[in-house]
């Protein structure tokens, strides 16, 4: 087991903050917290050196009947610096450990041959996840069920894991059929669910994009207080999502190589598509980008041009623009009812006002980097001028009508 003289583990964490720009307060914010925490603990015990086991025997001590007290968290968020510099050599911005769903046993064997097969086809690790996620809980299912095998799986068990699914009984009835198409293919099961899944049905609900007005949008833009590094960045980030209708993944992953200001132009490959996209850079967008560059973002080596506003700095993510595009939505004024309010919104707010100045359906399609213009087809649901132009009128009706068998109509 590794271990280490608790002073020179702390030092060499002091350091790593120095080195990433921790301001000065929040340094002696974990010297106090190491002081009465994790130190004090091991003076009182006798313990010299500091591991990973005295670390977890310490945050023991700060739970109450199971719960963590809220005056201790930081105390555990200490610990888990100095776990993080004793394993890593340097310090996770979040402690956070992923979750992997494992697929055990004779039937989680199986399932694991879909996600390879889904991996070799090179389908993005979302799907992936998502994926693996709707399989462990089928494979949940089947273990309360009593069911070990593969060949003891009845039509019953998926109908009634389908119906018990709180919420994405599409994406789960679509992930069963891959798997159950997959199996047929792979002959570890017959034809005897294909009338199954040729036959069953789940009601999706006709979406409707969510999206702001020319106006709204102008306000959520002017809403934003770019006096702070935080407030510039994501003035930055909005503008790429209300002006060029970037997506969260995409405005998160932009890199400086990306950006080519002699030609205004901004060209990438959608993470989401793999499209490979040339955008307009747009004076304000660009300004906009500059002013972070020049006045609010951190100095640090990383290509990515949004990184975090706070030590350690580390690239922006797609949850990163997502919570802040958010926030400053929410807080703008304009209605959020009934409404997504996230960057999607915003993209789907320009392919609004984009659909009401008269730009073909293909240039949309080509702008916002579908895949195909069946997709761009669904922003026709909110274009509601050229929806009335399709109305056709109604024809009048006679009065003879309405007086059959002695007006029962009127009756």
């Amino acid at each position: 087991m590794q271990e280490v003289k608790i002073q020179d583990l702390t030092d060499r964490c002091i350091k790593y903050f120095k080195d990433n720009c921790y301001t000065e307060n929040r340094i002696s914010k974990y010297k106090s917290l190491w002081r009465t925490g994790i130190i004090r603990y091991m003076h009182e015990h006798g313990i010299e050196c500091y591991s990973l086991s005295v670390g977890a025997d310490f945050v023991s001590t700060c739970h109450y009947q199971g719960e963590v007290r809220h005056q201790e968290r930081e105390k555990i968020r200490s610990v888990q610096v100095l776990d993080d510099m004793l394993q890593l050599g340097h310090i996770r911005k979040v402690c956070i450990t992923p979750v992997h769903r494992s697929l055990d046993g004779e039937i989680g064997y199986e399932m694991e041959k879909l996600i390879s097969h889904l991996t070799n086809l090179r389908r993005s690790k979302t799907t992936i996840k998502d994926y693996r996620l709707y399989l462990s809980e089928f494979l949940a299912h089947l273990n309360t069920s009593g069911v070990k095998s593969v060949s003891e799986i009845t039509d019953n068990h998926i109908l009634t894991f389908v119906s018990s699914h709180p919420t994405n009984k599409v994406n789960v009835v679509s992930a069963l059929r891959v798997l159950f198409r997959f199996w047929k293919q792979e002959h570890i099961v017959d034809d005897r669910y294909d009338g199954l899944f040729d036959t069953y049905k789940v009601r999706k609900r006709e979406r409707v994009p969510s999206y702001f007005t020319s106006a709204e949008v102008l306000t959520i833009e002017n809403s934003i207080s770019r006096s702070s590094c935080a407030g510039k960045r994501n003035y930055a980030m909005v503008l790429l999502a209300s002006r060029l209708g970037l997506r969260a993944s995409d405005i998160a992953g932009l890199q400086f190589s990306e950006i080519d200001w002699d030609k205004d132009t901004i060209t990438l490959v959608m993470q989401k598509t793999d499209k490979i996209i040339e955008l307009p850079l747009l004076a304000d967008v660009g300004n906009a980008i500059i002013d972070y560059l020049q006045h609010g973002r951190p100095k640090s080596e990383l290509q990515n041009i949004f990184i975090s506003s706070r030590a350690p700095y580390v690239a922006a993510t797609k949850e990163m623009v997502c919570a802040a595009i958010n926030t400053i939505i929410c807080k703008s004024g304009v209605d959020t009812t009934s409404k997504h309010h996230g960057p999607h919104s915003l993209r789907h707010s320009l392919a609004s006002a984009m659909l009401e100045g008269g730009t073909t359906i293909p240039v949309i399609s080509e702008a916002l980097g579908h895949r195909s213009t069946e997709t761009t087809m669904t922003y026709l649901k909110i274009d509601i001028k050229s929806l009335q132009k399709c109305a056709l009128p109604v024809p009048p009706v006679p009065e003879e009508f309405y007086m059959q068998k002695g007006g029962v109509f009127y009756g």
